[in-house]
């Protein structure tokens, strides 16, 4: 954690989290200004005191009935909560140190369902297909047949009676595809730490990892937690390039592999990522294999960049389709914000 402790916690409270959780701004600056707290912080390895990450290590303190103080002061949403908060660090400085040191803060997965759905549903052109969402974390991609998604422009896609209900914005007057999806006949998650959303204490950290204050986000992943939980997708752990083969043959012969990357190459080196390219060229030698890419401008192999310059804030969605000893790629769209906003360029 660069800097010192207090100035870190003060810049989080003052900054990331002034906009997304008030709550987690204000505890952020009273801990900055305690002495006590920052000792108990402390207590967690040197990589594990960042200010989410505690946070959310305290949040679920109060889920699992450890701290039902805090839990009562998040409940009733006072000014209250910020006090109570820190006496809890201080006095679990251990307990929290112990989350925090097994731990990493799981970011929100949901709404990319309003890129992928008709992304995956192009791509597939009405094939029954089986899904791979490499870089997975709780698998929440894998529900993409399974969501309802309104966008700005009056279009509509999915179910309309899904637990799971999007929005997206959409930037230009093209239409996006009208196509269903397909049938999807497995789900499959790779990752090198899946969450397994059928554990209750795994799904309750990805409840710990949203803000108290945040009763709308939280209501979200308690629906789409629903909905993979009835259908929980298989799971391959290990590194996301070398599993990948694994992945992939557990696909029926009779389905199209659709492997999807949202923001997971990223987390790649430049080799890393060419040697994902070359193991779905490898599995397409008897039947073809479409990778949906949703990543930031420049970062998917092969995937065209439209002329935009890296590092320019929006991401590309793209298309490919890997057949025999051919490959075929298009970028169908832009997309900003995590999948809140996009554009769609290709022909629908």
């Amino acid at each position: 954690m660069a800097g010192r402790p207090a100035e870190v916690y003060r810049r989080f409270g003052e900054g990331d989290a002034a906009k997304a959780s008030p709550l987690y701004a204000r505890i952020a600056v009273a801990v900055s200004e305690s002495d006590e707290a920052l000792r108990a912080i402390e207590q967690a390895p040197a990589r594990k005191r960042q200010p989410a990450l505690i946070l959310a290590a305290l949040h679920d303190l109060a889920l699992s009935g450890q701290s039902p103080a805090l839990a009562a002061a998040y409940a009733a949403g006072g000014d209250d909560a910020v006090g109570v908060a820190v006496e809890t660090l201080v006095r679990s400085a251990d307990d929290v140190a112990g989350i925090a040191g097994r731990r990493v803060v799981r970011g929100n997965e949901g709404g990319r369902g309003a890129v992928l759905y008709p992304a995956v549903a192009q791509v597939a052109d009405g094939r029954a297909v089986g899904l791979i969402d490499v870089g997975c974390s709780a698998g929440l991609n894998l529900t993409v047949d399974r969501v309802g998604i309104a966008y700005s422009n009056g279009q509509y896609l999915g179910d309309e009676t899904s637990p799971v209900q999007l929005t997206c914005s959409v930037v230009g007057d093209r239409a996006l595809p009208t196509r269903a999806m397909p049938e999807v006949v497995t789900r499959i998650g790779v990752d090198v730490d899946p969450v397994d959303v059928t554990d209750p204490e795994e799904s309750r950290w990805l409840r710990a990892c949203v803000p108290p204050d945040q009763p709308e986000k939280l209501a979200r992943l308690e629906a789409e937690l629903a909905l993979a939980t009835s259908a929980p997708p298989e799971l391959v752990q290990g590194d996301v390039v070398e599993m990948l083969p694994e992945a992939l043959s557990r696909v029926p012969k009779d389905a199209l592999p659709v492997v999807t990357t949202t923001w997971a190459l990223s987390r790649l080196s430049i080799e890393e990522r060419l040697r994902f390219l070359h193991r779905l060229d490898e599995a397409a030698t008897d039947r073809p294999v479409a990778w949906v890419s949703v990543e930031g401008v420049g970062v998917a192999p092969a995937v065209p960049t439209l002329g935009d310059r890296r590092a320019s804030g929006h991401s590309i969605i793209g298309l490919a389709v890997f057949e025999a000893s051919t490959l075929r790629t298009e970028a169908v769209g832009r997309c900003w914000s995590q999948g809140r906003l996009m554009a769609w360029l290709a022909d629908s």
